[in-house]
């Protein structure tokens, strides 16, 4: 099986070839936790968590890197004051650490909540101000970036004239960039618009603050990545990752500043995971088409039915391949929570088949497994995975209702893939039937029960509901809106 990888930078799919044999060094920008992690964020971190498990699976041994960004996270590059962690810190009225750990717990109790693995290392951008001065520090020298007032940019022109070429991820082209851009306000420290902060002197109301040689300020956004990549991947590694939105300015600024740094092109292999909507419309808060993950979980919401277990939303993300747009809504969700309903009565179901070495079974599980690795080696394309495992599933119960057979070698064989796809790969986990659920609805039927009986004058069953019931604690109280129960 050759593994085939859709490059970011190329535009094309691509047979893999680790750097270093049977290992993978992969990287994927994390959160910035200053709010709450959405749903869009849970979708990019899923896909990469499925790829982490496929490579796994696949044999490769795998240092998987996902940054928390705590710091200099500016929206824009003239203007201080749109650090997200300031104006938080502001409108909460907390200590920026405070802002921090509040929603860094949260986004690890939200990718748990889906099943989700750590990664193997999770730095810090405030732990790593050390080496993104010291990388800032190696630009300046080697001619790739200026100080200006207290401030580092990085010189997006300089770059292109050496030869090396500023766009060439997201297909743009740097001269049409500087003759489209006016100067904006704020930014008469840089020689040109398109130059980014490396680093930027902090104002006098600015908290986040740390010593340079330059004065006191922190880091640009796009530098951390940079430095903790190359300190735990190496100046080259496999993978890169991260939402399509990041493709454009944050990972071209990071292949510029490696290839400046290192002399060496930083990542094999870019990829991106596509953006999420919800009812075929763009998730956002000024429009009110946005929910929470928990809000999803916990059916605390205005646009689902009902709540949906997090391994049912986990199933309803992966059935989109990882570069397409996902859509969710109540039809996608409940549909989702069918399809997994009956993959997992074939489960059950597989457990009770008895094999036949007999008589020759008429599906070929060889060239069904063939297919379901073809789909997970061809740019880990889940929605054709789940497929063939539905072709399973159907096979599954053609041998519960005895109309196939199936060798003790070959349900053995079927057994352990399944597992391994299911479970392992895509994450998914089995629902524990609620036992409080299965009471509810037992006492409904029974309440029902005594209502038909109480219309049709049958006091007489009609009492002996509520005594048999009372019985066994639990109480019976009729209301002008109906009969409900209380656990004694």
């Amino acid at each position: 099986m050759q593994l085939k990888i859709y490059n970011s930078l190329t535009a094309e799919k691509e047979i893999f070839n680790p750097i270093h044999e049977n290992n993978v060094g992969m990287y994927v920008c994390g959160p910035t936790v200053y709010s709450n992690v959405h749903l869009g964020n849970v979708r990019t971190f899923l896909s990469f968590d499925f790829i982490y498990r496929s490579l796994m699976h696949l044999g490769y041994k795998v240092r998987y890197v996902r940054n928390i960004t705590d710091a200099g996270h500016l929206t824009d590059d003239g203007d201080v004051n749109n650090d997200r962690f300031v104006k938080q810190t502001r409108l909460e009225k907390l200590e920026p650490m405070e802002i921090v750990q509040k929603y860094t717990v949260d986004f690890h109790k939200v990718l748990e909540m889906f099943n989700l693995l750590p990664p193997n290392i999770e730095p810090t951008a405030t732990g790593h101000i050390v080496e993104q001065i010291e990388l800032t520090q190696k630009l300046i020298e080697k001619g790739f970036a200026y100080e200006s007032n207290g401030s580092v940019y990085f010189d997006v022109l300089e770059y292109n004239k050496k030869g090396l070429n500023y766009g060439e991820l997201s297909k743009r082209n740097i001269e049409e960039l500087f003759a489209n851009t006016r100067d904006l306000d704020g930014q008469g420290e840089k020689k040109n618009p398109q130059d980014f902060a490396l680093w930027k002197k902090a104002s006098p109301a600015h908290i986040m603050r740390w010593n340079s040689p330059w004065g006191e300020g922190f880091p640009g956004w796009h530098l951390e990545c940079t430095a903790m990549s190359t300190k735990y991947l190496g100046d080259k590694f496999d993978i890169h990752g991260g939402g399509m939105d990041l493709k454009f300015p944050h990972h071209e600024c990071e292949i510029a500043q490696g290839k400046a740094c290192n002399d060496v092109e930083p990542v094999n292999y870019w990829m991106h995971a596509n953006m999420l909507t919800m009812n075929s419309q763009r998730m956002s808060k000024s429009t009110g088409n946005y929910i929470l993950p928990k809000q999803l979980v916990s059916g605390e919401n205005d646009f689902f039915e009902k709540p949906f277990h997090p391994t049912i939303v986990r199933f309803c993300f992966l059935q989109a391949h990882y570069r397409s747009v996902l859509d969710i809504s109540n039809d996608a969700m409940m549909a989702s929570e069918k399809g997994f309903t009956r993959l997992m009565e074939a489960m059950k179901a597989l457990n009770s088949i008895i094999p036949d070495d007999k008589k020759e079974s008429g599906y070929n599980l060889k060239e069904w497994k063939t297919k379901a690795y073809d789909a997970l080696t061809d740019d880990f394309n889940s929605p054709v995975l789940i497929a063939h495992l539905f072709e399973a599933v159907k096979f599954i119960f053609a041998l519960k209702d005895e109309k196939e057979t199936v060798s003790t070698e070959d349900l053995a064989d079927l057994k352990s893939t399944l597992n391994a796809l299911i479970f392992d790969v895509l994450g998914l986990q089995a629902i524990e039937e609620n036992n409080n659920e299965k009471l509810d609805q037992t006492l409904q039927v029974l309440i029902e029960l005594r209502n038909q009986a109480r219309k049709s004058k049958n006091f007489e069953l009609s009492d002996q509901i509520r005594d048999k019931l009372l019985a066994e604690g639990i109480e019976l109280k009729d209301g002008r809106d109906g009969t409900s129960y209380v656990l004694n």
